[in-house]
């Protein structure tokens, strides 16, 4: 907070919010990184792991929702600190569906690695898990640190996620057209790939909420889309590209 309260117990209780958004967050990025590994190694041990630490992130987002009610009830807060609370609200909410989509992965691991799938169709997703988990850690440093002047080249990188999404729902579809052999791991691969796509889109959300924290102020409506994976359409049977 950039104010001290007369009242030392209040700012101790808005840091103890602060703290436990940091805590959902450290998870979340944690889950997302070894849901991922476990896809790629085929390490289903793993990929149970993430699905049972998702409870973690669901009891945060509660603890944060009750501790929220109280503190506006007993605090009664106005500007900076009212957006303080509603914005760690938000926060949590975007980390607990950060979680889900980390368990999701790890939900399809035990389905891919049945069918012994080559390291290549692996490499896509690698990257467009790295690119997605480097945009949530920079903006829960933004949030711990409350320096915005970063967050409007984050919106502008969360378009290299969509386009790089996009790369990999078209390379996705070739592998299918190659060998129907391909068609159920690859979809289960499609179903993860856009799950990181999402990640990158909630990481987006909390620069937005970090911003009307900060500012006041909110960020336009419109960002940076190149999620184009909709448009995406192959050539029929016995046609050429």
């Amino acid at each position: 907070m950039n104010t001290r309260h007369i009242v030392t117990a209040y700012d101790e209780e808005l840091a103890v919010l602060g703290n436990r958004i940091a805590a959902m967050g450290g998870h979340a990025e944690r889950m997302v990184d070894e849901a991922v590994a476990a896809l790629i190694n085929d390490d289903t041990a793993l990929a149970r792991k993430v699905i049972a630490d998702d409870v973690v992130l669901d009891e945060g987002e509660r603890w944060i929702d009750d501790y929220a009610i109280v503190l506006i009830a007993r605090r009664q807060p106005m500007a900076d600190d009212l957006r303080e609370i509603i914005g760690a609200v938000r926060i949590s909410a975007d980390l607990e569906r950060v979680g889900d989509l980390g368990k999701n992965i790890a939900k399809r691991v035990v389905a891919i690695a049945e069918a012994g799938q080559p390291v290549q169709l692996f490499r896509g997703i690698e990257a467009l898990a790295t690119l997605a988990l480097t945009q949530l850690k920079q903006v829960l440093d933004i949030y711990a640190s409350r320096s915005i002047d970063s967050i409007a080249f984050m919106r502008d990188r969360d378009g290299e996620i969509d386009a790089m999404y996009t790369s990999l729902f078209r390379e996705l579809l070739t592998y299918m057209m190659e060998d129907p052999r391909n068609i159920s791991p690859c979809t289960h691969l499609l179903f993860c790939a856009k799950n990181i796509e999402r990640i990158g889109d909630h990481a987006t959300n909390i620069a937005e909420t970090v911003y009307h924290m900060v500012t006041g102020e909110q960020l336009p409506l419109e960002r940076p889309k190149e999620d184009k994976s909709h448009r995406v359409t192959m050539p029929a049977i016995g046609e050429t590209a």
